[in-house]
């Protein structure tokens, strides 16, 4: 019995080494390397001078800079006031300093629509960070886009994507393929917040972009 915890501790160790070394190792490309236009939103949230994509992704990238430590705890201030988050953290940040405080919009869209949510019991400190929300909110209020990955031209850094138990942000990074990379929170095991997983996941369930 020993033997196999031993042995299935040492494959997932593995598994969880191999994506992260091909992330580190393999060259990163950009949208000028396919002949994309890089997307730019006409709304400035903020008003910082910065549009919304952009201003977005910067945000992101400010964040995992941090190298914020993965754990799953409820926070009494809503945003995590510490070194600590989850995969919805990197997504509300990024929002937040771009204009869009997902604590407040999240909540006052569940008080109006409560069926659509289906929560027994609402908190406004915590279902601003659970996937399954952030999915009916992002459904009502952005704007959706393919799914298809293999319609490189339609994913921009800035995006917001979700898994069906996770969701991250698009790079301005790609693949040799033109494949965006996704910066995400997954597990306290993560060497990389920057990674090319998008290939390696059939459960993406919704791509959005938060304004035209």
């Amino acid at each position: 019995m020993r033997k196999r915890i031993i042995i299935g501790g040492i494959l997932l160790a593995i598994l969880i080494t191999i994506p992260s070394l091909m992330n580190k190792q393999e060259k990163k490309y950009k949208n000028e390397d396919f002949q994309i236009e890089t997307f730019h939103s006409t709304v400035d949230k903020d008003e910082d001078g910065i549009d919304d994509q952009t201003d977005i992704l910067q945000n992101v990238r400010a964040y995992i800079a941090t190298k914020p430590k993965y754990k799953s705890k409820y926070y009494e201030t809503g945003y995590p006031n510490d070194s600590y988050g989850v995969c919805t953290d990197v997504v509300a940040f990024g929002l937040k300093e771009a204009g869009y405080d997902l604590m407040e919009l999240v909540w006052e869209d569940i008080k109006e629509n409560r069926d659509l949510y289906n929560i027994d019991k609402i908190d406004k400190n915590i279902d601003f960070r659970r996937v399954k929300n952030l999915k009916v909110y992002f459904e009502r209020k952005s704007i959706s886009l393919t799914k298809d990955i293999k319609e490189i031209a339609s994913w921009q850094g800035g995006d917001i994507i979700i898994f069906q138990k996770h969701i991250g942000i698009i790079s301005d990074k790609r693949n040799k393929r033109g494949i965006p990379y996704v910066i995400h929170h997954a597990n306290p095991y993560q060497r990389y917040y920057e990674e090319d997983i998008l290939e390696y996941r059939n459960d993406i369930v919704g791509h959005y972009r938060i304004s035209e």
